[in-house]
Parts: structure tokens; sequence; C-alpha cells
């Protein structure tokens, strides 16, 4: 019987997901319930169980997690202060002669964005409203639209300072910095692989993302270029001195993340749209999805733990090594 209880927990864990139950209590519920079985079946001792608390304190005391609240202040400062329609709007001028300009201002802007926000959802919903609209308006296929959007807003996921990174740092026991650094080449690689795929698109099929028209195309000249510098060198500035400082080593990843919710701050107030509403819907956002990513860590912390002695990691091995 030993022997499956750490398939059932795993089962466990996706019924309590399928039903509906939220990732962090479906994690520490399943958890707590097998350790229970586990107890009354002679599998797990109290004793073992008495390290759940120093792991639980262990997470609210890490310091590599401040940096969480600071990108996701920084993500939604900028997201909410215009930088994605100012952006976007200076990109869409700059390619849209092209065909399938569009769709490179929106792969590049998602790039810009992700390494300024960290905040995939922030990132998608940014591109989705302002962008959507645009694409359809001058004959963009829906699928192409879409899914430019969709693959271009989550590369906030791999690219530094993303959240998921310095969530998996934290368990991995990793440098944040070191997984940045690796996680820097791939991302923008894959970045490079949608602008190619845009770009092969173009020649098999042009009819589905076609160059805006000239009547649409309002700049030009020195007033696009200045319009365009305009629009990327504050978002480049905040990207060095927040990566830039943590790659060179001035700044930890906390360290790093306060500099660029204060340079998100310089920049709202710079553009004159440094509001107290947007203050506190900032800060009112921010502190949930941090509490967010702390329970899920707390329900992976109880989880892994019960896993773990009910050998459920043996049994992972097991089932991929044959």
């Amino acid at each position: 019987m030993f022997e499956l209880m750490a398939p059932l927990m795993f089962a466990g864990l996706v019924v309590f997901l399928l039903i509906g139950y939220p990732v962090a209590f479906a994690l520490g519920a399943n958890g707590l319930l097998f350790g229970l079985i586990g107890m009354q079946m002679g599998y797990v001792d109290f004793a073992q169980l008495q390290a759940l608390p120093e792991r639980v304190f262990g997470i609210m005391s890490n310091a590599t997690l401040l940096a969480i609240p600071f990108f996701t202040f920084m993500g939604l400062i900028l997201e909410r202060s215009g930088l994605a329609e100012e952006l976007l709007d200076a990109m869409g001028q700059l390619f849209g002669a092209l065909r399938g300009g569009l769709a490179y201002a929106v792969v590049f802007v998602g790039a810009l964005l992700a390494a300024t926000t960290g905040v995939v959802a922030a990132t998608v919903i940014a591109m989705g409203l302002i962008s959507l609209p645009i694409m359809l308006r001058y004959g963009y296929d829906k699928r192409v639209a879409c899914g430019v959007i969709a693959a271009s807003g989550t590369l906030a996921q791999i690219i530094p300072p993303s959240l998921v990174l310095i969530i998996l740092a934290d368990q991995l026991s990793i440098s944040v910095g070191d997984i940045y650094r690796g996680a820097l080449t791939p991302s923008l690689m894959l970045a490079g692989f949608y602008l190619v795929f845009v770009f092969a698109l173009t020649l098999a099929r042009p009819g589905m993302v076609p160059a805006m028209p000239a009547a649409a195309r309002i700049l030009r000249g020195k007033a696009l270029w200045l319009k365009a510098g305009a629009s990327i060198l504050p978002p480049l500035l905040l990207i060095f001195l927040v990566l830039g400082t943590i790659f060179l080593g001035i700044a930890t990843p906390t360290e790093g993340g306060a500099m660029g919710a204060a340079g998100a701050l310089v920049l709202a107030l710079a553009k004159r749209r440094l509001s107290l509403d947007l203050l506190k819907q900032a800060m009112d956002s921010t502190s949930r999805l941090t509490s967010f990513v702390i329970f899920i860590l707390i329900g992976s912390t109880v989880f892994s733990l019960v896993f773990r002695l009910l050998e459920g990691d043996l049994w992972v091995e097991h089932l991929l090594t044959g």
C-alpha cells in the first residue's frame, strides 16, 4: 500500500485542480491530507512533519523573494502610465511601411515590455487591448494577430526580470543573477524566431500580414525617428538600471528591483501620469499578486515535504526512467 501513496497523492492534486480549487490551496490541502493519512497508517512520523513550520518561516523570511513585489510594482506602474501605448504607436509608425510591420512591432514591444515589467498578465493585457484592434482594422488575419500577441506577451515568462525566474532561482538554490544571465540568450533567440516566423509569413502568405496604408503613417523622416527614440530610450535606460546593475554585480536582484520601481515612478512622473489613484491601484495589485505567489510557495512546500516523505521523488524517477 505504501508504494501507492505517492501516485494517489499526485492524482489527488490533479482532482483538486480539476474541481477548481486555487493552486496554492490545492497543494497545501493535498499535502496536509496525505500527511495525516500517512501518520494514521504509520508511513509518516509526526516528528518529520515538525520541519514544516521552519520551511514556511524560511519562505516568509527569504530576502530573495523581496524582488517579486518590486518588479511587480515596476511593471504595473509602467503599464498603467501608458508606456505600452507609446511604444506600440511609435513602433507601428516605424515598421508600418513593411509588410508584416505591425507584427514586427508587436514582437519588439512585447520583448521590451517583458524586460521592463516581468509580469505576463500586464504585458498580454496591454498588448491585446491596444494592438489587436489596430491589426484587425488594417486587414491582419485574426489567427496571426492573436498568435503574435499571445506569443509576444508571454515572453515575460522567460525574459529577465521574470518573476518565474526569481521563484525558480529560489527553489533551485541558484543565484538570481546567474539564472537571469542564463535565460537572456535563449529568450532573445525566442523573440528572434518570432520575427523570423513573421518574415516567412510575409513571403508565403502576404495577404495575412499587409502593410499599413500610407494614410495611417502620419509620421515620416526626422519626426518619426525622434518619436521612436523618445519612446524607446526611457525603457532601455530602465532595463540597464535593473538588469545592468544585476549583471555587473553592482546590485542584488532585490536592490535592482527597488531601483526599477523607483525608476518607473520617475518615468511616470516625467510623463505627468503619476497620480494617487494610479499609486493605489498599483500597490493593491502588487499586494494581491505577491500574496498569490507566496501562498503558492507555501502550498508547494507543504506538498513537496509530504510527497518526499512518501518517496514520491523515487516514484517520479522510476516513472521517467522506466
